[in-house]
């Protein structure tokens, strides 16, 4: 959401006398320079947000680099900078087999869930990301690999008919 300055602070003049008056092109510079948006001035001298096109609009979605580490392996991810760590764990899931449920994501030394937004956490460009296996997870399939050694058979009927 992008908060835009009140009227009675946007249309006042930045010296105290009351007989100059700031120009309408001074006032979209202002804001534009405070807000990093760029603003126009319609005819009946209304300041509104520039339009863009659809085009423009695809043009301007950044991608960034992360550096995905499993401890042995590195992957290299090309993502939307407001993407989630949900999304980056679904892609992550397509290079290393393991499902987005049994992924831990570590960013500076803190586990992100998975609503969390890069941008909002301030992963950038080439940044590093710490992939780990859920240990319950793990430890659930170990379980039942031993389960299934020592039981010999992989499916075991309850019922005799």
């Amino acid at each position: 959401m992008v908060k835009i300055p009140s009227p009675r602070r946007l249309f006042r003049s930045r010296s105290r006398s009351t007989t100059t008056s700031v120009g309408s092109a001074d006032i979209c510079a202002m804001v534009a320079e405070h807000e990093k948006i760029e603003w126009e001035v319609r005819p009946g001298g209304m300041l509104v947000q520039k339009r863009r096109s659809p085009e423009e609009d695809a043009a301007a979605v950044e991608y960034i680099l992360v550096r995905v580490s499993t401890g042995w392996q590195w992957h290299d991810v090309s993502i939307d900078a407001t993407a989630t760590f949900g999304d980056l764990k679904v892609m992550l899931s397509l290079v290393t087999g393991l499902w987005p449920r049994e992924q831990r994501l570590l960013y500076r030394g803190k586990e992100r869930d998975d609503c969390e937004h890069l941008h909002m956490v301030g992963v950038q460009d080439k940044n590093k990301v710490l992939l780990m296996e859920d240990p319950a997870v793990k430890e659930r399939k170990l379980r039942s690999t031993t389960l299934a050694q020592l039981m010999g058979v992989p499916c075991h009927s309850f019922i005799q008919v």
